[in-house]
């Protein structure tokens, strides 16, 4: 009889016997195939933590003892223990989402998916517990290898053991990867750890032992296991990784034997400070085309066929990814002093061609974007040209790196950032939709953002170009848009993609955006309003063309796929009026909210970034009904509404 569907909550798994559990374990693994198949999402992180995830709800009276996952994408199995088992939306509006959300359930306590902040929170959670006497909840975070690649891990280990009078179990699942490979020093280390024939002997052979002589045997060997794994990993001089921390720490074990993760999770469970056990796990594990997958081992998937692992559907055609990965290496042919740097998202970012070309100019540092930065910096220095590719939503955590170490020092480093604006599935962690209006605020800061595949090669040719500045080059997921040709180009690169019969409304699009401006134009003209729709190229600083557009329009309306608060649109309002155009101006953009998972479309109709609804509201602001307003007419009036029925086409 199936066990899964009577897996209503944790405590369910109370009354399954070590037999039943891996019954239930072989259950999940095809729940999770079946499922991620049709809809997509993060399967090899989920299939690697199925009898970690068990064992945790097993041992730990969730949500009591609340369980931090670092990264929230290995939280599936999670989802499926605490009642959510209707999978056919994951991801989708409507449907469950990719990571952890308190919205769906008490059990889940950390929403964001920025890797390596997990320990902050459970030593923020343990203290509380701590402080306010609530000795008998414990917590757990359950931490990726990758993630101890991050800077925040070690702040947040290095305060913990200042303070063991806790209940505080800190989880290392260590499958060797984060997307790809984890890189560095403590990767290394841990590998050896995994793969060290010794331990592996000392272990398999003590369990064996034990378990041949019987209940009793059993009892004892429950009763020594910390020392025992204290023996094994000295033996294998791991504990030296923890051992100026205070921290108690048990491992390493097998993360997919029930019998070593629940003794293990219980003898941790009772030590009354914090510990940490180290769980070594298969990424993918159980599935063979995820398991036989080199680049990822299924990270992350669109819709495949479930007995093969073969992706579904073409892809969508050339992505954005794939135009700069080749323009990246072309450049680097060139150009000796181009090195790129990416934090733990070789692949993702579209890095792999590079290091495949010129190995040796290639680092990536892990999961740490304030180290790339400021790196990036003193590379700069040394004479090279960094190059540094992270997903858009990412590079908020480098922020003070790129004012204080790049901007302030003038060094010249490009960011390319991958998935930005609207990204859809992955949720509000996700969304790019920042980086417009943060990153202007850097003095000296130029920021491109590309319409089409030929504007990125381009513009990502004269970012590299700048030795002087930090330079951004943002592109959005997904396929790239038909190459748009200016009809003009201005004299400080401005591009002219459309002009109307009349200087009504003066469309700036930023980006992608340009294909939806000249869309609303086409709809104006239909309505006998002339528009002039414009391409920036370099959305910061704003072009002096730009302002004297404005100067001769009546309406000036910016298009732009991050959020209005101080986005473009604002910076070009302020640039407008410190020039002393007093041209209207309605910046439209994303609302300053954090957006949920759904479809970029749907995302963005939302917003009422479509055409039929920008040229609605940009008709009623030409006639004077809608604020801002539309400068009068060179006659001197707005029109009525019967004299614009009567002129227009």
């Amino acid at each position: 009889m199936a066990l899964l569907p009577g897996i209503h909550g944790p405590r369910d798994l109370d009354a399954l016997n070590p037999d039943q559990l891996r019954q239930l374990a072989a259950e999940v693994r095809s729940f999770l195939v079946e499922n991620v198949a049709r809809t997509g999402g993060h399967l090899g992180p989920n299939l690697g933590v199925v009898e970690l995830t068990i064992a945790l709800h097993k041992v730990f009276d969730s949500p009591s003892d609340p369980i931090i996952f670092d990264t929230g994408h290995q939280s599936y199995v999670h989802k499926m223990l605490t009642g959510r088992q209707d999978f056919s939306l994951l991801r989708s509006r409507g449907g469950l989402a990719g990571y952890p959300q308190r919205s769906e359930s008490e059990h889940d306590v950390v929403e964001s998916s920025h890797a390596s902040s997990s320990l902050s929170w459970a030593d923020g959670v343990s203290r509380a517990f701590s402080r306010t006497g609530r000795r008998d909840r414990h917590v757990v975070a359950v931490v990726g290898d990758g993630a101890l690649t991050g800077g925040m891990t070690w702040e947040a280990l290095n305060n913990i053991s200042d303070d063991n009078d806790r209940n505080l179990v800190i989880v290392v699942n260590d499958n060797g990867r984060s997307y790809a490979p984890t890189i560095g020093g403590m990767a290394r280390y841990l590998n050896r750890v995994r793969t060290n024939e010794a331990y592996r002997t000392l272990h398999r052979g003590s369990d064996t032992l034990f378990r041949r002589l019987g209940p009793a045997a059993r009892a004892v060997y429950r009763g020594v296991r910390g020392g025992t794994h204290g023996f094994l990993s000295r033996f294998t001089n791991n504990e030296a990784l923890y051992s100026n921390l205070d921290i108690k720490y048990l491992g390493p074990i097998d993360g997919h034997d029930f019998e070593s993760l629940i003794e293990t999770l219980e003898l941790a469970k009772s030590y009354g400070a914090p510990v940490i056990v180290h769980a070594i796990t298969d990424k993918g594990s159980g599935y063979a085309p995820a398991m036989s997958d080199e680049a990822d081992q299924f990270h992350a998937v669109g819709k495949i066929d479930p007995i093969t692992g073969e992706a579904l559907g073409s892809g969508g055609g050339l992505q954005w990814t794939d135009v700069f990965a080749e323009e990246l290496v072309k450049v680097g042919s060139e150009r000796k002093e181009i090195i790129a740097m990416t934090a733990a998202m070789l692949r993702p970012t579209g890095l792999q061609q590079f290091a495949e070309r010129f190995p040796e100019r290639v680092y990536d540092v892990g999961i740490a974007e304030q180290h790339a930065v400021a790196s990036a910096a003193g590379l700069a220095f040394g004479g090279l040209h960094p190059v540094v590719a992270i997903y858009a939503t990412f590079m908020n955590r480098a922020f003070d790196q790129v004012m204080m170490d790049v901007a302030l020092h003038k060094a010249g480093v490009t960011f390319v950032l991958d998935r930005a604006g609207v990204t859809g599935p992955d949720g509000p962690s996700h969304h790019g939709i920042w980086d417009l209006a943060m990153l202007q605020l850097v003095p000296g800061i130029r920021i491109a953002a590309p319409r089409d595949a030929a504007r990125l090669r381009e513009v990502f040719r004269e970012a590299t170009s700048v030795e002087d500045a930090p330079t951004v080059v943002r592109y959005p997921k997904g396929k790239v848009n038909d190459d748009v040709e200016a009809v003009e180009r201005l004299h400080d690169g401005v591009d002219v993609l459309s002009r109307g019969s009349s200087e009504d409304v003066l469309l700036v699009g930023i980006g992608p955006m340009v294909h939806l401006a000249l869309e609303v134009a086409e709809r104006l003209k239909a309505q006998g309003i002339g528009a002039t729709v414009i391409d920036p190229r370099w959305a910061i600083p704003v072009q002096p063309s730009i302002v004297e557009l404005a100067r001769e329009h009546r309406l000036v309306i910016t298009i732009e796929d991050g959020i209005r608060v101080g986005g473009v649109g604002t910076r070009v309002r302020q640039v407008l009026r410190e020039a002393g155009v007093d041209t209207a101006v309605d910046e439209l953009g994303i609302p300053d909210e954090f957006i949920d998972h759904a479809t970029r479309e749907q995302i963005l109709d939302d917003a009422g970034l479509t055409a039929a609804k920008i040229a609605h509201d940009v008709v009623a602001q030409v006639l004077g009904t809608r604020i801002p307003m539309a400068r009068q007419t060179p006659t001197g009036s707005i029109p009525t509404i019967e004299q614009w029925e009567k002129s227009r086409p």
